[in-house]
């Protein structure tokens, strides 16, 4: 096993030492590789040997760096063995369950796996651990790691996971607590299910573990037309009681953690027409990845950026739930567009496809410019959920098409 380089940083530790995309690292120092947490970890000196395979010759690499320098090291798969960890629940609530067939491969994949949380922030529920790995985690101090939580009552857990064998998480946070491993935590609400007393406890449960729980995010389901289970979306009236919840316990546990501890995705503002926090009421986490933050950081870095760009024509595209507020900050044409793909009740421009897009931009008067969300374009050569790049929507609209990424630049 080992792991292709896909990438190598011009003038980087790693290209000094004479590395080319296409070489698969197998070794440092004579230790076998897993995954790209190997490398880091194993990497951690400023002089080692690394085992590369070229071909069919293999041969020693001599790495020196600087203190702090990069290795500059951009692998194929971040697994070497590519195989992710697949997630053993059965939540009616999963949005990878959700999914309609046509869809890009990667979007398929029940994705439960530590590593992927530990390198990119994805959430994980603990559920899929054996021994061997948690002695790893504890062996390399993986940290943070972010965790799905949903409901810290074990048997509200497990009926939430469907998984009548879920460990008991509290139990398992504090593991981690233990080998001086960080998390961030997620609660995703389901009406009438894991809300009310029954979030005041998974909050509090949580909160009494600070500062090893660093946070909790709590996120309104999503659900697709293609949603078979019983869950069902918030009304506004259930939306105002969680909120007006959650923000009570922000003004409780500020005091007492110097945190406000408890973040509501950026869904609970939009969606009730509230303030949005400033940045700082985000204690200093990123929480992006999440949904939390997002449009704090837009109103703080991006508005006035926003504003010298609109001075020449464009046409702005986003979903449904941020478009309202757009439309009040842009001097421009903001256009909304409906999730037909997934169903009305689907708000965000990253679940936006590049086909629904084009079908709802059709006929219409825009400008020689058309600005989609960066979100819509997360593919591994990014394109959007259905295979689409913004060159193909623009060819198909006979317009300029950029993201909004490189608008703003």
């Amino acid at each position: 096993m080992g792991g292709i380089v896909a990438l190598v940083e011009p003038k980087s530790a790693a290209a000094r030492a004479g590395l080319r995309p296409g070489d698969v690292l197998l070794a440092v120092d004579g230790l076998p590789l897993r995954d790209a947490i190997d490398v880091q970890f194993y990497t951690a000196e400023p002089s080692f040997t690394l085992q590369v395979q070229r071909g069919d010759v293999t041969f020693d690499a001599n790495v020196r760096r600087r203190y702090t320098e990069p290795l500059g090291l951009t692998f194929a798969h971040p697994t070497f063995d590519v195989d992710v960890r697949r997630c053993e629940n059965r939540c009616e609530f999963c949005f990878v369950a959700q999914m309609p067939p046509g869809l890009r491969r990667s979007l398929y994949v029940k994705d439960d796996d530590y590593r992927h949380s530990f390198l990119f922030g994805s959430y994980i529920t603990l559920t899929n651990l054996s021994e061997a790995d948690w002695e790893r985690l504890e062996e390399q101090g993986l940290s943070p790691l972010y965790i799905s939580v949903h409901a810290t009552e074990p048997d509200l857990r497990r009926r939430l996971l469907r998984n009548p064998a879920a460990p008991d998480v509290l139990e398992q946070l504090d593991r981690l607590a233990e080998s001086g491993i960080a998390v961030h935590t997620q609660i995703v609400l389901v009406p009438g299910l894991n809300d009310g007393p029954h979030l005041d406890r998974s909050i509090e449960d949580l909160a009494t573990r600070y500062p090893a729980v660093e946070s909790v995010s709590v996120v309104p389901v999503g659900l697709t037309r293609f949603h078979r289970g019983g869950c069902r979306v918030y009304t506004p009236e259930e939306m105002r009681a969680v909120f007006t919840q959650v923000t009570a316990w922000q003004a409780a546990l500020l005091p007492d953690l110097g945190a406000r501890f408890a973040y509501l995705s950026d869904e609970w503002y939009l969606r009730l027409d509230e303030d949005v926090p400033p940045p700082a009421a985000y204690d200093g986490l990123d929480l992006m990845e999440n949904g939390v933050g997002l449009v704090s950081r837009f109103l703080a870095h991006d508005k006035r950026r926003m504003a010298r760009r609109a001075r020449a024509p464009v046409t702005l595209v986003t979903g449904t739930l941020f478009a309202p507020l757009l439309g009040r900050l842009a001097d421009v044409e903001v256009v909304p567009v409906v999730n037909r793909f997934f169903g009305e009740t689907v708000t965000v421009a990253g679940l936006l496809t590049a086909g629904n897009v084009i079908a709802q931009l059709e006929g219409r008067t825009l400008s020689e410019r058309v600005v989609l969300p960066t979100a819509m374009f997360g593919g591994p050569e990014g394109q959007s959920l259905d295979e689409m790049l913004p060159a193909d929507v623009g060819r198909a609209l006979g317009r300029e098409v950029v993201t909004s990424q490189e608008w703003l630049a």
